[in-house]
C-alpha cells in the first residue's frame, strides 16, 4: 500500500504503475497546512479523470483536523464546475477512505457519517496510530465499514514517549494487538511504514517479520519500497514445496476420512493446513502457479 503525496498529481498518476496493491492519495502528512486546500482539489481532479482506473485499489487518506472539508473537496461541494468537465464526469474512482488517529469505534462511525451524508459509501481503513486507538482496536475492528486495520508505530511512539529503535521492540505489543484485533474481526491488518526509504535489507526484514507476525501487507513511503515489501510477502520455494505437498496430501487424506496425516515426518492437522493455504492465497496474489503436488 503505497502512499501518495496529494498536492502532487504527477506522482498520483505514476502511483498506480509502482506494482503496488493499494495506492493512498494522502491529504495528511503528506500535505502542508498551507497546501491542504491545493491537495484536496488535485486528488479531486486526479480521481474524476475519466482517463485515470487503474488496477490497484485506491484510496484516500482524510486529515485528522478536517474531515468535513476533505470530503466536501472530494464530492464538490457546491460549485458545479467541479462537478464535470472535459475530461472530468464528476465521478470518483474511489475504493477506499484511510481515517488518520482513529482512538474509537465511534470515531470511525461519525467519519462513516459524514462521508455517506455526502454520497460516499466505501469502505474504511482505521489507522491505529494512538494509545486510545491500540486499547479499542478491537471495537474499531467489527465497525461494518472497516476493511482493515493499519499500524502506525511512529503516531504510537510519539504519543507514548516511546523511543524509537530499529528492532522495534517499544512497539511490538501494540503491533501484535492490531494484528489480532483484526484477525478476530475477519478483516486484514497492515503494518507501519519504514522509514528509511534507502535500507532496502532493513525493510525486507521488518515486512517479513511482519508477514511472519499475521500482516496481510505493509505501507510503503516511496515507490522504491513496493518491490521490497512485495519480495517479503511472496513464499520462497521452499514453502511452495511444502504447502503444495500438504494440500495434495489433504485432499488423500480426506478422500480416506482422516483428519490429521504426516508430511515430511511431521503431524499436519487444521492449524498447518491453513498455514499451507495462506502460502497458496500468497502465491496466488504473487501471480505464481500453485497446483499441489
Amino acid at each position: 500500500m503505497l502512499f501518495s503525496p496529494g498536492d502532487q498529481p504527477k506522482l498520483m498518476r505514476k502511483a498506480p504503475g509502482t506494482g503496488a496493491d493499494a495506492v493512498v492519495f494522502d491529504l495528511e502528512d503528506a500535505v502542508v497546512p498551507d497546501r491542504k486546500d491545493e491537495a484536496r482539489t488535485a486528488v479531486r481532479e486526479t480521481l474524476t479523470d475519466d482517463q485515470f482506473d487503474p488496477a490497484p485499489e485506491v484510496c484516500v487518506r482524510l486529515t485528522a483536523t478536517e474531515p468535513d472539508a476533505d470530503l466536501d473537496a472530494l464530492v464538490g461541494g457546491d460549485d458545479e464546475s467541479k462537478k464535470g468537465s472535459r475530461n472530468h464526469s464528476g465521478t470518483l474512482r474511489l475504493d477506499a477512505l484511510v481515517l488518520p488517529k482513529v482512538d474509537s469505534a465511534r470515531t470511525v462511525e461519525r467519519r462513516v457519517e459524514m462521508a455517506r451524508e455526502r454520497g460516499l459509501d466505501v469502505p474504511v481503513l482505521a489507522l491505529v496510530e494512538t494509545a486510545a486507538g491500540v486499547l479499542a482496536a478491537e471495537e474499531i475492528a467489527t465497525v461494518d465499514a472497516v476493511d482493515a486495520l493499519i499500524f502506525g508505530a511512529e503516531d504510537l511512539a510519539a504519543d507514548v514517549g516511546a523511543s524509537r529503535t530499529k528492532g522495534g521492540e517499544e512497539v511490538l505489543y501494540a503491533r501484535e494487538h492490531v494484528v489480532l484485533a483484526a484477525a478476530a474481526a475477519g478483516i486484514d491488518a497492515i503494518d507501519t511504514v519504514y522509514i528509511d526509504f534507502e535500507d532496502d535489507e532493513g525493510l525486507h526484514e521488518e515486512a517479513s517479520f511482519a508477514r511472519q507476525l499475521g500482516f496481510d501487507g505493509k505501507l510503503a513511503i516511496h515507490p522504491a519500497q513496493v518491490s521490497v515489501i512485495n519480495d517479503a510477502y511472496t513464499p520462497d520455494e521452499k514453502e511452495l514445496s511444502w504447502a503444495r505437498r500438504v494440500l495434495a496430501t489433504r485432499e488423500r487424506a480426506d478422500r480416506e476420512g482422516r483428519g490429521v496425516f504426516e508430511v515430511d515426518g511431521e503431524m499436519i492437522d487444521r492449524p498447518l493446513i491453513a498455514r499451507a493455504e495462506r502460502v497458496r492465497e500468497l502465491a496466488t496474489a504473487a501471480g505464481i502457479e500453485f497446483e499441489s503436488q
